[in-house]
């Protein structure tokens, strides 16, 4: 089974093995590293960054000066939400055990997970055997994680929807799409389960859909960023275009504040990856390396590209640029080399300044910025490209073939190519699926889109009685 981006969540699996044939005394339990534990709440607050403020000033400068306080208030409160949902009963459904597609109760508002009698934290493996980490401190880094797919969606439909929609909208793909995704992706049982050859079948049977194929994902390839994407691309079809779109100016009014918010992005983005090796060790070492060099690599790839199309390089094209490169990396982090990580990224440059301008074209949709055509792009070659390039032949470290010796191996790079393009498929079906039914049930809920008059005034007045930047 392939090394994954994920701890097993019951911490009972910890203690599959059998017991010691002196049972008179009693094993000692694992004990998180302090150092791991460090390591993993400054990746939290890294990730937590690229949402609030990274994703906001990002998407805040992109669109006119009216809506900047309304992008801002639908990332800071979507955020907020989520994390909420999260410890309430996305956690539970997400990353403890049930079947293929859901996961159980058994942590809802987490409770578990603390004994505040003893003080006693429940732990969770990493990817290594014998090694935990406290069971609050996954949740939290988790919880950022859903923060952050969510609140990508507002970038399609931003300047046009009602408050109350985002909220009602996100309330329902959270659970519905994210929590059941994160699950068949990357919810097992951990490394400790596989004690011996005779349960390796049984363990592997216990973990997600995605999981059991053995489909590559190291930090949310396709958990996060097409998953979102996908909602995204519905959400513009659905919501519709603006006012004005095609026919009216629209650029953004801040491209300064949007290369801060995509500086931001960058700089969280070690978290997000780096992090999601779960240690303070060798695979976060190199998950760092190939964040750096994708996200360069895409910088350039997308100014040269975008040079000799237009004749000039842009500022927003370089920040999109490095946000291709850093979803591209996403899935690949933990298993390319750095010449795949540079390949990754430069590829996903070129590719996703196509997807804003041609693919974008192509499909007529006021995708206002950009999510599919960077998040899905990039996304969606990221996860495929990861089946090539995690090839030992091909620079990659390769995944773990057996869980109970750890002895390396490899799927060979058709095999794992179509693993990941089935991965990719079931998400962008999933997705899309969930997101047509949550935005249909918004629209009768509470409407969709606000009144062309409160439109063409702006959402800060309109919808949150302020503005950014003064009357």
């Amino acid at each position: 089974m392939p090394r994954r981006s994920i701890a097993h969540a019951s911490a009972l699996a910890l203690f599959a093995a059998p017991a010691c044939a002196f049972a008179q005394v009693a094993p000692a339990l694992p004990v998180a590293d302090k150092g791991d534990v460090a390591w993993m709440l400054v990746c939290t607050v890294l990730v937590l960054m690229m949402a609030i403020p990274g994703l906001a000033l990002f998407y805040g400068g992109l669109v006119r000066s009216k809506n900047m306080l309304s992008v801002l208030m639908q990332v800071f409160v979507t955020c907020a939400l989520v994390i909420v949902l999260w410890v309430v009963y996305g956690y539970s459904f997400a990353f403890t055990e049930g079947n293929a597609f859901f996961g159980g109760a058994s942590r809802l508002f987490l409770r578990g997970s603390f004994d505040a009698a003893t003080g006693h934290l429940a732990t969770v493996g990493t990817f290594s055997k014998g090694v935990v980490l406290p069971e609050l401190v996954y949740a939290a880094f988790q919880a950022t994680f859903a923060a952050v797919a969510c609140s990508l969606i507002v970038g399609a439909f931003a300047e046009r929807i009602r408050f109350s929609a985002v909220l009602l909208f996100m309330a329902i793909w959270f659970t519905f799409a994210y929590v059941p995704i994160a699950h068949m992706v990357w919810f097992w049982m951990g490394p400790d389960a596989y004690s011996s050859q005779g349960v390796a079948a049984a363990m592997d049977a216990r973990a997600g859909l995605v999981w059991q194929w053995g489909a590559l994902d190291f930090a949310g390839g396709t958990v996060v960023h097409v998953n979102a994407a996908v909602a995204a691309l519905v959400g513009a079809y659905m919501v519709g275009k603006r006012v004005g779109w095609g026919r009216e100016a629209m650029a953004p009014h801040s491209l300064p504040l949007a290369m801060v918010g995509a500086s931001l992005l960058w700089v969280g983005w070690f978290g997000f990856n780096a992090g999601s090796a779960l240690e303070a060790g060798g695979s976060a070492a190199l998950a760092f390396i190939n964040t750096l060099c994708a996200a360069a690599a895409a910088v350039l790839a997308w100014c040269i590209a975008e040079g000799l199309g237009r004749g000039k390089a842009s500022m927003l094209g370089a920040t999109s640029g490095a946000l291709g490169g850093l979803v591209a990396i996403t899935p690949a982090a933990g298993y390319v080399g750095v010449g795949g990580a540079l390949l990754i990224g430069a590829v996903a440059g070129a590719l996703c300044l196509w997807g804003v301008t041609g693919l974008k074209r192509m499909l007529g949709i006021d995708d206002s910025l950009d999510v599919f055509g960077v998040h899905g792009v990039a996304g969606i070659v990221g996860a495929l490209l990861t089946g090539v390039f995690d090839h030992p032949a091909l620079g990659g470290a390769g995944i773990v073939s057996d869980w109970v010796t750890m002895a390396p191996g490899s799927r060979g790079v058709f095999a794992q190519l179509g693993v990941q393009a089935a991965g990719v498929l079931l998400t962008i079906v999933w997705s899309a699926v969930v997101s047509v039914i949550a935005y249909k049930v918004v629209d009768v809920g509470v409407g969709l889109r606000v009144g062309e008059d409160e439109e063409r005034q702006g959402l800060d007045i309109g919808s949150h009685g302020e503005s950014a930047y003064g009357k």
